[in-house]
């Protein structure tokens, strides 16, 4: 913890870097992805403050989308699009992914039952030809492709989709090499960028 305080303490004495963003914020990518402390969006795509908004989730889950049941991930989204007029959204999956390798797994999550519930928002299980692969890649770029299709169920993306003001896009992050695929609808795979 000392590392991160020391680095804190210092952070704030280059007030000259920071001062424009008091003015607001207007990212163009909504960047959903895993809690996982190995995925940090800004690392990965090299942004500066303010031109990610993220939302990380266990898993990168994005819930069902239901107006009388409001989610926090949900009003991101939302917030997102409608308010911030975030013009792409990128759903990271990761290797190695604890979320996604129980769900494979079918991993006994009763002594931790928020985890249990909030995996079971995932939709289906994760197709995975080999569940003992420790990176989890297969389940995990199905479950990005999962999440991808369930941000369609939301009404502000349905909206912005038909009206071509809005792009999704499915990566995968290895966060054993850095190497980042995003998936490519023309050949169905996960390709580099």
């Amino acid at each position: 913890m000392q590392p991160l305080i020391d680095n804190a303490r210092t952070f704030g004495q280059r007030p000259e870097e920071f001062a424009g963003l008091a003015k607001g914020q207007s990212p163009e990518v909504l960047f959903i992805t895993c809690a996982d402390s190995r995925v940090v969006p800004a690392l990965i795509t090299g942004a500066r403050p303010g031109q990610l908004f993220e939302l990380c989730t266990a898993g990168n889950i994005v819930p069902p989308y239901a107006a009388e049941h409001p989610t926090s991930e949900a009003a991101t989204i939302e917030y997102a699009v409608e308010v911030l007029g975030c013009r792409d959204i990128v759903v990271c999956g990761h290797s190695h992914c604890g979320a996604v390798g129980a769900m494979v797994r079918g991993d006994d999550l009763d002594a931790v039952p928020a985890v249990r519930d909030w995996l079971a928002h995932a939709a289906d299980e994760p197709k995975c030809s080999d569940p003992t692969d420790p990176t989890v890649a297969e389940a995990v770029q199905n479950h990005v492709l999962t999440q991808l299709l369930r941000l369609r169920s939301y009404p502000c993306i349905e909206k912005r989709l038909q009206a071509d003001q809005l792009r999704l896009h499915g990566w995968y992050y290895e966060v054993h090499t850095g190497a980042v695929r995003e998936y490519r609808a023309e050949t169905e795979t996960f390709e580099a960028l």
